[in-house]
């Protein structure tokens, strides 16, 4: 099997005049972008950044983030990429964790790179954006671009590592996973598969490059000779004119850049007929979204993608509005299965319609081998070849897969399992509903009572949801005992809704 470098050399070499990559007015093909990608290599490697060496990439979506990705590939440098509003203690602990011989920033960053004793004592690299007094000390990524490229270019193979994506860390600190170049270029071709992608593609890349989703967007593309039309961070409005100017053909988004994106008052005088392909992941979508993204793009495939940072594809779903909530069945490199709750064996499995919770085969070719330096998270999650994802789900009668939250999110109320999930699925088709999250608060008769939180986009009580409530298909003990008005749903960078906020009543009420 190819290593990443190798893939993209051969991208190169196919069509090397084609447009690889965009970034406000700069325009790449692939052959001037493998130049850059060789000098940056080069320079890397003139700074002593060695084979198996970890770089820390905090910073947006930028052609510079994406080509330093690309260098790691060709050196056999792992490249490491953190959330660019990490703070400097977060970052501190990443540095000491992946023993990071070096890190690249920005103007969104440099501040809490400076807060961070580690990066003090390690290569520092600057893009030209950050501002002086931040970069004192640093080297300048452009003059990275005036060294050679290095004599042997490929220095990785399918074995070494390609990447180490840090896990969100909602509960403690973040876990290391990383990846080798065979998992990561198994998972490429099979989101190009799955995803129906043609050749020369133009993929919105506004997806985070530290997140799964945004690296797996990259890379793909590459392998297609598609583009990636770099997008710093998510502005609706700023979204829709990239899509019509650089006439994107395919959107992998999370479902709440998706609601942003139709919500938009310049939504409905934008053209938008160059979106042929729609892919979701990272957070459930509302049936609501569904129908709304369905008739406003009709599509010719929509994907509802489900995985992790650790194995990249659990299961898929080419035609998510025909079921909506489903997530389909096993990807093209996965096996899945649904187990009791608490097993100790993999073995132990649900009868369809019985939720429990979802496991993925760790011999699968996008897997993860294991976390970096943390036993501890391996015995939690790895079991004899399986991986215990955390996810509860069932299977329905056709063996279609139904994700409805996680372990640690199930509502117990006086002793039955709630799924957030199903009653969120609910209660989003209200019309005066805008977003919705339920979770469960502590309750001293029913253990937990079920607790709705509510974002309006018109004027409705919670007299008025209960009563939609008893004439929909919820049964009557999982309704929401409470509801509750706020102004917005607090959500991790990429959309997984914080319940845990929500307990901790960490939010701002609309009254």
């Amino acid at each position: 099997m190819f290593d990443l470098g190798r893939s993209f050399l051969a991208s190169v070499e196919r069509s090397p005049e084609a447009t690889a990559i965009v970034d406000g007015d700069l325009r790449l093909t692939y052959a001037e972008w493998m130049s850059r990608i060789g000098s940056i290599a080069g320079g890397l490697r003139a700074l002593g950044l060695q084979h198996g060496d970890h770089l820390l990439l905090v910073m947006q979506n930028r052609w510079q983030m994406a080509t330093l990705h690309w260098a790691c590939q060709f050196l056999g440098v792992i490249a490491t990429p953190l959330n660019w509003r990490a703070t400097g203690d977060e970052i501190e602990y990443c540095a000491l964790d992946a023993e990071a011989g070096a890190i690249a920033f920005d103007s969104a960053s440099a501040g809490a790179v400076a807060d961070s004793t580690r990066c003090d004592q390690i290569i520092r690299i600057a893009v030209t954006d950050t501002p002086p007094k931040a970069a004192t000390g640093s080297i300048a990524f452009d003059d990275l671009l005036a060294a050679n490229a290095p004599e042997h270019l490929l220095n990785a193979t399918a074995e070494d590592w390609s990447v180490m994506l840090y896990t969100s860390g909602t509960t403690g600190r973040p876990k290391g996973v990383p990846r080798r170049h065979r998992a990561e270029r198994a998972a490429g071709i099979a989101h190009v598969a799955q995803n129906l992608y043609s050749f020369g593609e133009r993929t919105l890349g506004v997806m985070p490059l530290y997140h799964t989703m945004g690296v797996r967007s990259l890379l793909s593309m590459a392998l297609v000779n598609g583009c990636f039309v770099c997008m710093p961070r998510f502005i609706a409005g700023d979204a829709l004119k990239i899509i019509a100017r650089e006439r994107v053909s395919h959107l992998y988004l999370v479902p709440t850049l998706y609601h942003d994106l139709i919500a938009h008052a310049d939504f409905p005088e934008t053209d938008i007929s160059s979106v042929r392909r729609l892919g979701f992941a990272g957070a459930p979508m509302s049936e609501d979204l569904l129908r709304r993204l369905d008739g406003a793009f009709r599509p010719d495939i929509f994907v509802n993608h489900y995985g992790s940072s650790e194995i990249y594809t659990f299961t898929i779903d080419q035609a998510a509005t025909e079921k909506p909530g489903s997530a389909g069945r096993a990807g093209l490199n996965s096996r899945v299965r649904v187990v009791q709750l608490g097993p100790d064996s993999p073995d132990d499995q649900t009868a369809p319609n019985e939720e429990g919770e979802i496991i993925a085969d760790m011999n699968a070719e996008e897997a993860f081998e294991g976390y970096w330096k943390r036993a501890d998270a391996d015995t939690k999650s790895l079991r004899q070849g399986w991986y215990f994802t955390g996810d509860t789900g069932y299977f329905d009668n056709a063996g279609d897969l139904f994700v409805t939250g996680r372990v640690d999110d199930m509502i117990i109320s006086g002793g039955e399992n709630i799924s957030p999930v199903e009653i969120e699925s609910v209660l989003s088709l209200h019309p005066a509903i805008d977003e919705i999250a339920v979770a469960g608060l502590p309750d001293e008769r029913w253990g937990q009572k079920v607790v709705a939180f509510i974002k309006r986009k018109s004027d409705v009580d919670a007299q008025t949801l209960d009563g939609y409530c008893k004439t929909s298909r919820m049964i009557d003990f999982k309704r929401p005992r409470e509801y509750v008005f706020v102004r917005e749903i607090p959500k991790s960078p990429v959309g997984k809704i914080l319940r845990r906020k929500l307990i901790a009543q960490e939010f701002e009420q609309d009254d």
